[in-house]
């Protein structure tokens, strides 16, 4: 994957522009292993902490910073992984990976600079929600192994050296997470103008609160999740059904007259944000099965809208 180097680094050494050239690749790695924006940058924060509490004397005798930096932001992800199931536990209704906006999209809060946020997450298939959701389902050392292998192409030596098994085991962690994300797409995806065009055709169905067009839209035993975190409402438990869900999003359209939903690209797909105010409320990202929609994400949760949100 390319790195990243902010203009001004031009004014550095050679090795600390080459340290700070890291931070794009490890916002992407801890993106991917969390699913949280958020998370991601407080992982490489304690990363590049780390690095600068050793000695100039450790640092320099490093022969490779990138990959030393690599080595440690993985392994506090793999923990962080581990103690996620506690933390899930006290989280308010259904937890969804955080949303990120296209590139273009991105909205910058006043404290950041104007060329930073927008190149911290590379988006592609491996960040749509769908992906993102059956990650989640995976072991902590499963979701390592997998994304370090497949998503970012690294040896089963370098994997098995951060993880701390054995190379055929992390090939077997590897393989184990390919079936998982195989057995979760039962159907080839629908072909991107497609997928925008019924992401488009439900939001005017949503807008002229038309159920019948909802239903004829979505796959009969698709599922919504809603992720408030209680802080805001939002379904505690997923809704399944098209019917049912058809009426959820008509209801929500009723007592929200004042609701404007925009067409935006969601971690890379088609998806939707529904705004009050200008301010956005809700993001949704979609998945789609043969012609209709299957599974629909609405993140609400406010502390994961920052990106799309004006600070």
């Amino acid at each position: 994957m390319s790195k990243h180097v902010e203009p001004e680094d031009s004014r550095l050494d050679p090795g600390l522009r080459a340290v700070l050239s890291e931070r794009r690749q490890l916002i992407n790695l801890a993106y991917r292993f969390l699913g949280s924006l958020a998370d991601a940058e407080d992982v490489v924060q304690e990363t590049y902490a780390r690095w600068y509490a050793m000695s100039e004397r450790r640092r320099e005798a490093v022969a490779a910073p990138g990959g030393w930096l690599t080595t440690v932001a993985s392994r506090i992800c793999l923990d962080l992984l581990g103690s996620a199931r506690a933390r899930r536990e006290r989280y308010v209704g259904e937890w969804i990976p955080e949303p990120l906006p296209d590139r273009m999209e991105w909205i910058s809060g006043p404290e950041e600079a104007a060329g930073d946020p927008a190149d911290r997450i590379t988006l592609d298939e491996s960040v749509n929600m769908a992906f993102l959701v059956v990650l989640d389902a995976m072991t902590p050392a499963e979701r390592v192994a997998f994304i370090l292998h497949d998503v970012f192409h690294y040896s089963f030596a370098e994997v098995a050296e951060i993880v701390g098994r054995s190379p055929a085991a992390c090939r077997q962690l590897a393989s184990s997470a390919r079936r998982r994300i195989s057995a979760a797409r039962s159907t080839p995806a629908a072909a991107t103008t497609h997928r925008a065009d019924l992401v488009r055709d439900f939001k005017q169905a949503w807008a002229a609160k038309d159920i019948e067009a909802l239903v004829g839209l979505l796959d009969p035993d698709a599922t919504t999740i809603a992720d408030g975190g209680g802080l805001v409402s939002a379904q505690l438990q997923p809704v399944t059904g098209g019917q049912a869900i058809a009426r959820v999003f008509a209801d929500v359209a009723g007592r929200a007259p004042d609701l404007t939903i925009l067409e935006r690209t969601v971690n890379g797909q088609p998806g939707l944000v529904a705004q009050q105010d200008g301010v956005t409320v809700s993001v949704l990202a979609f998945d789609f099965e043969g012609e209709r929609i299957k599974h629909i994400w609405a993140v609400r949760n406010p502390e994961k809208l920052r990106p799309w949100t004006a600070g």
